[in-house]
């Protein structure tokens, strides 16, 4: 017999974690039941709001609300139309709404992908962070021999700046923490700058061998204004004063910056979440697919390639977490990246019946 009900890991309005209990959704068309192993948090999406609540110092714990978007564990049930996967199959999920921190999730069928044989749920945990990296570096259009440039080495700057090796290019990565930087070193990042303690333009001259970045993911949330001015300072400056190349902003990151001659000939681009798919609710179920030969790399082909990467370990997210923490115990796990950034990195929650 299938459950009925599910715990959850949720933020009240205190921005302090806590676990309910709620119905587990109904099986409709196109969606898969996966009993939860692992969930991984995302601290910078995930918890700013929590963040500023602390901040703020609320008292109001209000209606806690659950979160978590990625997952990984063991199909229980399918629906009907649903003929790619079947109970017993090991998955990664993903998608806000779906993949909770929770011991079950409903998920669509294009959200969900086979974990290799060798790929541990903690790893599978990691996929949808993995592939917004991956997107960000596409976004970014690197070639080989390139030089490129990662501001921010929370998750996505680590995997990003793995991608932009795996691509061909030599990559330095920049952050204020100097915990990340270290963490990026572990890895074999070509070259790293603390922020705010060493010289950035001068250390970005000495990698580049003076010419400058070809391309840069800025990968952070929050306001990125600052950021960018140091970014268009170290990227290609043509014999004409104007600055070249290829800038990816990821995420919720927020700037105001002159545009037109004020950026010279750089090419700002955006990166929303995962590639072609996602929150398309239709190709999500499986109702219609984006036929390959038109559109290569989906949302669903993105998480075959990154898992593919982990199985093959050249995306090695394992060396990312920092904490493992029981579901039960997620205030510790929230509180451990809002009190404490300069010490952790990535966070893995186990959940009860894995514990």
């Amino acid at each position: 017999m299938l459950p009925k009900e599910r715990v959850v890991g949720a933020l009240d309005g205190t921005g302090h974690g806590c676990v309910i209990t709620q119905p587990i959704p109904e099986l409709t068309k196109g969606m898969v039941l996966v009993k939860v192993r692992a969930s991984l948090i995302s601290p910078g999406t995930e918890l700013n709001g929590a963040k500023a609540a602390r901040q703020e110092g609320k008292t109001d714990r209000g209606t806690p609300r659950p979160f978590g978007y990625q997952n990984a564990g063991d199909v229980v049930a399918v629906h009907e139309s649903v003929k790619e996967l079947k109970p017993g199959d090991r998955v990664a999920c993903m998608g806000g709404g779906y993949a909770l921190h929770s011991d079950y999730a409903v998920v669509p069928k294009n959200l969900c992908c086979r974990l290799p044989d060798n790929v541990t749920y903690e790893q599978g945990a990691y996929t949808h962070l993995a592939i917004t990296s991956l997107w960000a570096v596409r976004r970014a259009d690197p070639t080989i021999g390139e030089y490129a440039l990662i501001v921010g080495l929370g998750l996505v700057g680590q995997m990003a700046g793995r991608m932009a090796q795996m691509a061909g290019c030599y990559v330095m990565g920049w952050d204020m923490v100097p915990f990340r930087c270290d963490v990026a070193r572990r890895w074999g990042i070509d070259g790293t700058t603390i922020v705010g303690q060493e010289d950035a333009e001068a250390k970005a001259k000495e990698f580049t061998g003076g010419n400058g970045f070809d391309l840069a993911v800025m990968a952070f949330g929050g306001d990125g204004s600052k950021a960018l001015e140091s970014v268009s300072k170290v990227m290609m400056l043509s014999p004409d004063t104007h600055r070249m190349g290829r800038i990816s902003l990821v995420g919720g990151l927020k700037t105001l910056c002159q545009w037109g001659a004020g950026l010279g000939n750089l090419d700002l681009r955006c990166s929303a979440r995962t590639g072609p798919g996602y929150h398309d609710d239709p190709w999500e179920r499986g109702d219609y697919e984006y036929p390959p030969v038109f559109m290569r790399w989906t949302t669903q082909s993105h998480m075959k390639l990154a898992l593919r990467w982990m199985s093959e370990g050249k995306l090695d997210v394992q060396g990312l977490t920092s904490h493992k923490v029981p579901l039960a115990d997620i205030d510790v796990a929230v509180s451990a990246h809002i009190d404490a950034p300069d010490k952790t990195m990535g966070t893995v929650l186990i959940m009860p019946h894995s514990a």
